[in-house]
Formats: C-alpha cells, sequence, structure tokens
C-alpha cells in the first residue's frame, strides 16, 4: 500500500514539474524542476507509468538546461535500458528529441540508437529504426557521419575495442538499416542534392577500407545510382570510381598466387569495373598488374578462378589503349597456344578458355595490329620500326596457321555432336512426363545452345587469323556465348559479386580429343559439353568478412 502511495505521489510530482516548466517563461530558471525529472528517471522504481512519463519529459525540457545535459542523458539511458519493454520503446521514442534543436549531441544519441538495432524484440528494434529516421529528417550531415563511424574499420572505432563480436553485430545492423532505409529515399535525404551526395560519397569511400565483397558491392552500386556519379559525370568522376575499385583490387601490392583472397577480390574487382570502362575509364593499370603478376602464373591460379578471369579480360580488351595493347599481347597470344595446341595430342581443350583468348586477341591487335607480327608471323605495314618487316617469323606463320586448323576442326566436331544431341533433347522433351524433367532436359538444350555459339564464335574469329595480313575484329559482331546464354533456371546462383552461372565443376570445361563418335547420342553429347562452360562467373564461396573475409589481408573469400 505504502509503495503504491509512492508511485502515485511520484507520478504527481512529475506533472507538477511539467506543468511549471511548461508556463514558465523563461524556463532555464526552474532548475528544480528537471533535476526532479532526472532523479525520477534515475530512481529504482518499478513504476512503468513513472518512468514513462520521465522518458517523455526529460528530452521535452532538455535545451532548457544545458549545465543539466550529461545528468538529464544518463537517466535517458537508463529508461532504455529498463526491463520493461515499453519503458524501453517510449524512451528510444524520446531520443531523437534531445537533438532537435540541439545537433551537437547527435553522436550521444545515435550510438545507443544504433546498439538497439540487433534487438531480438521486434518492437524496440522498429523503434530504433524510427528514431533514427527521424534523426535523418532532421539533421541528415551529422546523423549519415555517426552512422558511418559504425560501418569504418574496428580499428578506427573507439568502441569495437571493448567486444569485437558485439561490435560486427552493430556494424553489420547499421549496414542493412542504411541499406534498406537510407538508400531507397536517397532523393529525399540527400540535399542540397550536390553537396550531400558528395558528402555521403566520401562517407562511404572512408568505408571501404574493410568491406566484405557484397558489401562492396552494395556501396558500388549506390554510389552508381548518384547524380554526380551518373551519366552526365565528368571523366574525372568516372575515373573516381575506377581508382576506388584499383584501390579495392589491391593493384599496389605484391601478388602471391597462394593468396586466394587477393585471387577472388581482384577478379571481381575487375568485374565491377567493366561499365566504367565502357564509359571511357583506363582499364591501363588493372591490365598492366594482370600482365605482370597473373598472366606468368595462370597455371597455378585455382582452376574455378581461371575462367572467370578471362571473361573479364575478355570483356575489357575493346577499351584497351594502343600501349597497353602491345604490352598485354605477347601474354595473350603465349597463353592462347596453350589452350590451342598445334596438333592433338589426347590433351584436353577448353573451348570457352580459346573463345575468350581469341576475343581478346582481336581486340587488342585491332589496337597495335604490328605487334602480332613478331607474335603469330604475319606481315602488317604500319611504317613503324615496330613492323620489324626486316626479320623472319615464317615459322610463327605456319606454327599458329596449324594452331587454326586444328582448333576449327575439334570445333566443327563438337558442333556436330552438339548438333545431334539438341536432337535428342527435342525427342526427349516430347516424350517427357514430369515438370523435373522437362526442366532438367531445359537446361541440357540451354547448355548445348551456348555451346554452340561458342564454337561458332571461335570459327568467326579464327577465320580471319588464316592470312599474312588479317583484319582484325575490333566491333561488336562478336557477341560472346555467356553474354547470349540464357541462364539455366535449375542452378542458383549464390550471392555476391560474381556472375551467375557455372560452378566448381563447369567453369572447368574439357572436351576429350581424338575421341570416335561410338556410343548413344547422349554420350555423345554430354561429352562434347565437357568442353564448354555456360552462363557467367563461378560462383563465390564462403564468406566472413573480405569476398568472404573482411579487407586486405584479412580473408577476402
Amino acid at each position: 500500500m505504502t509503495e503504491a502511495v509512492e508511485d502515485n505521489t511520484l507520478i504527481d510530482k512529475l506533472y507538477e514539474f511539467g506543468e511549471r516548466l511548461n508556463e514558465a517563461k523563461d524556463k532555464s530558471q526552474n532548475v528544480e524542476d528537471y533535476e526532479g525529472i532526472i532523479a525520477a528517471a534515475s530512481k529504482g522504481s518499478s513504476n512503468t507509468r513513472a518512468k514513462q512519463l520521465a522518458a517523455q519529459l526529460l528530452p521535452r525540457f532538455f535545451k532548457f538546461f544545458p549545465d543539466l545535459s550529461d545528468a538529464a542523458l544518463n537517466a535517458h539511458y537508463d529508461l532504455c535500458d529498463e526491463q520493461d519493454l515499453a519503458v524501453r520503446v517510449q524512451a528510444i521514442r524520446g531520443l531523437p528529441l534531445f537533438c532537435k534543436d540541439t545537433p551537437q549531441y547527435i553522436p550521444k544519441i545515435v550510438y545507443p540508437l544504433v546498439q538497439m538495432l540487433p534487438s531480438e524484440e521486434n518492437v524496440e528494434r522498429d523503434a530504433a529504426n524510427k528514431a533514427l529516421m527521424s534523426l535523418l529528417r532532421q539533421h541528415v550531415k551529422e546523423t549519415l557521419t555517426e552512422l558511418f563511424k559504425h560501418v569504418q574499420s574496428s580499428d578506427e572505432n573507439e568502441h569495437s575495442r571493448e567486444n569485437s563480436e558485439v561490435y560486427e553485430q552493430i556494424r553489420e545492423s547499421v549496414i542493412s538499416f542504411v541499406r534498406d532505409k537510407v538508400f531507397p529515399i536517397k532523393a529525399e535525404l540527400l540535399r542540397p542534392p550536390e553537396q550531400m551526395e558528395r558528402h555521403i560519397a566520401d562517407l562511404i569511400k572512408k568505408s571501404l577500407q574493410d568491406v566484405t565483397g557484397a558489401e562492396f558491392k552494395l556501396f558500388m552500386d549506390f554510389l552508381k545510382s548518384l547524380s554526380l556519379f551518373g551519366e552526365k559525370a565528368p571523366p574525372e568522376r568516372i575515373q573516381e570510381l575506377i581508382e576506388i575499385i584499383e584501390g579495392q583490387a589491391d593493384l599496389d601490392a605484391q601478388f602471391n598466387v597462394a593468396d586466394g583472397d587477393h585471387i577472388d577480390r581482384l577478379i571481381s574487382c575487375l568485374y565491377i569495373a567493366l561499365p566504367f570502362f565502357m564509359q571511357g575509364a583506363s582499364n591501363s593499370k588493372f591490365l598492366n598488374y594482370l600482365n605482370k603478376h597473373i598472366m606468368p602464373v595462370f597455371d597455378k591460379l585455382p582452376e574455378e578462378r581461371k575462367l572467370d578471369l578471362l571473361k573479364n579480360l575478355a570483356e575489357s580488351s575493346p577499351y584497351t589503349a594502343p600501349q597497353d595493347s602491345r604490352q598485354i599481347l605477347p601474354s595473350v597470344v603465349e597463353l592462347l597456344k596453350k589452350y590451342m595446341p598445334r596438333r592433338k595430342t589426347g590433351e584436353e581443350t577448353n573451348f570457352t578458355y580459346v573463345e575468350c583468348l581469341l576475343y581478346t586477341l582481336h581486340h587488342l591487335a585491332y589496337k597495335a595490329p604490328n605487334a602480332t607480327n613478331s607474335l603469330c608471323g604475319y606481315k602488317i605495314v604500319t611504317g613503324q620500326p615496330s613492323d620489324r618487316l626486316g626479320e623472319d617469323f615464317s615459322e610463327n606463320y605456319k606454327e599458329f596457321v596449324e594452331r587454326l586448323n586444328n582448333i576449327e576442326e575439334l570445333a566443327r566436331a563438337t558442333m556436330k555432336k552438339l548438333t545431334q544431341g539438341m536432337a535428342e533433347h527435342n525427342k526427349a522433351m516430347a516424350a517427357a512426363k514430369t515438370d523435373e524433367a522437362k526442366e532438367n532436359i531445359k537446361v541440357q538444350k540451354q547448355n548445348t545452345t551456348t555451346g554452340l555459339r561458342t564454337c561458332n564464335n571461335i570459327l568467326s574469329m579464327t577465320q580471319p587469323l588464316h592470312v599474312k595480313t588479317p583484319s582484325f575484329i575490333g566491333d561488336k559482331r562478336i557477341n560472346l556465348s555467356w553474354k547470349e546464354a540464357v541462364k539455366p533456371t535449375a542452378i542458383s546462383p549464390p550471392a555476391g559479386t560474381k556472375r551467375p552461372g557455372a560452378t566448381n565443376g563447369s567453369s572447368n570445361p574439357v572436351v576429350k580429343k581424338g575421341r570416335g563418335a561410338g556410343g548413344p547420342p547422349n554420350q555423345l553429347v554430354n561429352r562434347a559439353l565437357e568442353g564448354l562452360a555456360y552462363g557467367g562467373r563461378s560462383g563465390s564461396r564462403g564468406r566472413g568478412r573480405g569476398w568472404g573475409g573482411r579487407g586486405r589481408g584479412r580473408g577476402y573469400r
């Protein structure tokens, strides 16, 4: 009974404090009233109504008592930690009001709010989300600055040292909040656009020092969506994005072929950079790094990454400068010879590798044609000393043509098997009874179609190379097989920065040379399909932090 009377008395006092403060013309003179509210919030009372009332009054009159700011905030923090959910939610809702007229307190308000984002209580988490949105609408620049402090490297965040696991949970929750709540309404929040887009771009750039592959793609996609980097952006802005990607790819680092994380990051970043090469940004740093560090150890790369690398290289080649083309061509031709042997040896042939390398050869040679004189034995005259017309490269030409003839013979034989297989697929589709069987046959037909495209592309690209003065293909007449292929519906693509499609098993496709036509048609087709890859990039593997292990030197897969 006594406790109930005390609780009612406390509520009555809080109402009195609130009424006097409301009526006072100079509220700063009513120090004792505000101190009474702080005291009521700080007491160990179990009176839920009193604490909810205190949670309303503390932020309402906060700006009038700067000398009591620390005491008031600490009392409100206590309310945010109350066991009673109703009290906590009321306190969370009141947090943005502390900054309405006093934005200097935003850091002290954002910090407790982001800690509540991972809450298991839906109501509490929802209240924290709404409170942060309220802060963003009041003071967008300051609030974004504080939010991104929790995205940046843990070494730079003073709070993270206390508990790295808690920090990681908070960080992931903040990124989710930014992705789901901030990015979708950027046009509403980022005003004035030019100033605020630059501000959030700088915040993102600082945060990219330590991110996962999926996070990097998220932030790059957002930056691309800003008018700052849009279609009308000047070249220096596009180059700014390329430099961000180059930094993430760690192109200044010494390469170690055993560092799978760096390989994944490098290939993924090159893929992300492709649209910017199309807009005129330079691919020089990427391709020179590949030429110097990757191509010499290509055989030692993980099998599932080789195809991704060659596809990225092929798609980058049309945008390569003449000087870079000349430097890279020797490595490309050497690798092409490896996968395009002079004669049937019983070794495996990877037709998709050959397609990639032939496409790259054409586009690089289109920019630096006479570089192929010494490499392939051609007789292209440009009037420059680099023509090297006085030297005899006839053996190189003879050898290269033999390789062309051999790969053409293999491609035609494979196309014959694939065409035969397509007829078998059509019969099987007509006889299929279940949806699952039909879906599997559909995937096989799609793979066969892509295989035919691959072989057709190879034949289209080898044909001009037989003459001593070839006309290299430098336009878009060749549509790379994976660019046209329909994604097989039976394959579920992984999330991340790599394209959906070939996985471990299919990213190293081969066909055995010299095999006869014995056996049922479907077996023949299966053998033919072994030499072809379909879809896009191979799937990303496990991730922790980075491209699966966050940050350079911290695991990147």
